[in-house]
C-alpha cells in the first residue's frame, strides 16, 4: 500500500476500524480520552495551532454559527470580487452530518455563485465516459464555489466496497485522482477536502434514532443498512484511499463528527481560515423614492388569500 504525505495509511482511528488507538477521542465534550490523560488528534492539532478549545452550550453554538455564518457571506463576496475559485469536497460515514453541515454552509451564501453538486446514479451513457469527466464539468468558474456533496471519491467507497466497479476500475481511480487534483490545484483552483469522522457507537445512535423518528426514517436507505454491516470494509477503503490521494497539494482534513455542532463549527472555521479572504470596497446604498403614480389597485379581498392559521406571539 502507497502512503499517504503522513508517512503512513491515514484515517486509522479506531471510530474507522480496527482496534483501538493511543489517540482515541475521550466523551463528548472533553479535551482527551477519560482517565488517561491522552489527547485526542483533533485536539492536539488545535493545541499545535496555537487554538484553546473551548466549550460551547446551545445558545453559544447559535451566537457563534452565526458569527461565522457572517463571515462566510464576507468570504463569498471576496471570491466574487477576486476571481477566485474554490471547490470543497465532504466525505463522510454515513449520519456524520455531512447535509447538516453543507446546509448550515450555504444558508446565508448567494447560490448564484455558490452550488451543490451532487450528483445520482450514472446514465448508461456516463458510464462509457472516463469516470472523471461527469465532475469536471461541474468545476467553477471565477468567482465561484462549489460543494461536492458527492465527489469523485464515490469510486474509493461505495462503489469499491460494494462490488460497483472492477479492480481495474478502482486501481485506475488511485493512481489517476492525485494527478487530476494536482492539476486542479496547479491550475489555481483551491481544493479543500473534508472527512467527517464518526465513532461506531454514535454512529449506531443515530442510525437508531432515524429507526425512531418518522420525520427522520426516510434518511436511512437500504444501501446505509448495507454499509453499516460492512463497517470494516468501509474503514479498510477509507484508509487505502488516503493512502494514495492524502497528498501535500490537496491534503485531507478529519473532522470529529461525533457531536454535530462543534463539528459543524469546527469545519466552517477551519474553511475560513484556508481562504486568504478580506473585506472588499462596496458603493454606498441609497434608497431612491418610491414612485408615485395615480393607479388604483383592485380590492385585497378580490385576492385568494392563504388561511391565518398562525399568529403573532
Amino acid at each position: 500500500m502507497a502512503q499517504g504525505q503522513h508517512g503512513g495509511p491515514a484515517g486509522d482511528r479506531a471510530d474507522d476500524g480496527g482496534g483501538a488507538t493511543a489517540g482515541a477521542a475521550g466523551p463528548r465534550g472533553t479535551a482527551g480520552t477519560a482517565g488517561t490523560g491522552v489527547v485526542d488528534p483533533s485536539t492536539a492539532a488545535a493545541l499545535a495551532a496555537g487554538i484553546t478549545p473551548c466549550r460551547v452550550s446551545r445558545k453559544e453554538y447559535e451566537k457563534e454559527l452565526d458569527r461565522l455564518q457572517t463571515e462566510l457571506v464576507r468570504m463569498q463576496e471576496w471570491i466574487r470580487h477576486t476571481g477566485f475559485r474554490l471547490v470543497v469536497v465532504f466525505e463522510r460515514r454515513d449520519t456524520a452530518g455531512k447535509g447538516g453541515t453543507i446546509k448550515r454552509i450555504l444558508d446565508r451564501l448567494n447560490a448564484r455563485q455558490c452550488r451543490v453538486v451532487a450528483l445520482g446514479t450514472p446514465t448508461e451513457r456516463e458510464r462509457t465516459q472516463w469516470y472523471f469527466q461527469r465532475y469536471l464539468v461541474h468545476l467553477p468558474a471565477a468567482g465561484e464555489i462549489v460543494l461536492l456533496d458527492r465527489s469523485w471519491y464515490n469510486r474509493a467507497g461505495v462503489e469499491r466496497v460494494m462490488g460497483f466497479c472492477t479492480d481495474g476500475e478502482y486501481d485506475d481511480f488511485l493512481r489517476t485522482c492525485p494527478q487530476i487534483e494536482r492539476a486542479l490545484v496547479c491550475s489555481g483552483i483551491v481544493l479543500v477536502k473534508y472527512w467527517l469522522s464518526l465513532s461506531d457507537e454514535e454512529q449506531e445512535r443515530r442510525f437508531q434514532e432515524r429507526i425512531d423518528n418518522p420525520g427522520k426514517r426516510w434518511k436511512l436507505s437500504a444501501m446505509d443498512l448495507e454499509a453499516r454491516a460492512r463497517w470494516v470494509d468501509f474503514a479498510a477503503a477509507k484508509d487505502e484511499m488516503f493512502a494514495y490521494t492524502d497528498i501535500r497539494e490537496a491534503p485531507w482534513h478529519v473532522v470529529d463528527a461525533d457531536d454535530k455542532r462543534t463539528a459543524r463549527l469546527n469545519l466552517i472555521s477551519h474553511l475560513l481560515s484556508v481562504v486568504p479572504y478580506g473585506d472588499v470596497p462596496h458603493e454606498r446604498v441609497v434608497l431612491p423614492p418610491r414612485q408615485e403614480k395615480a393607479y388604483k389597485r383592485p380590492p385585497i379581498d378580490s385576492q385568494t388569500w392563504v388561511p391565518r392559521r398562525y399568529l403573532q406571539g
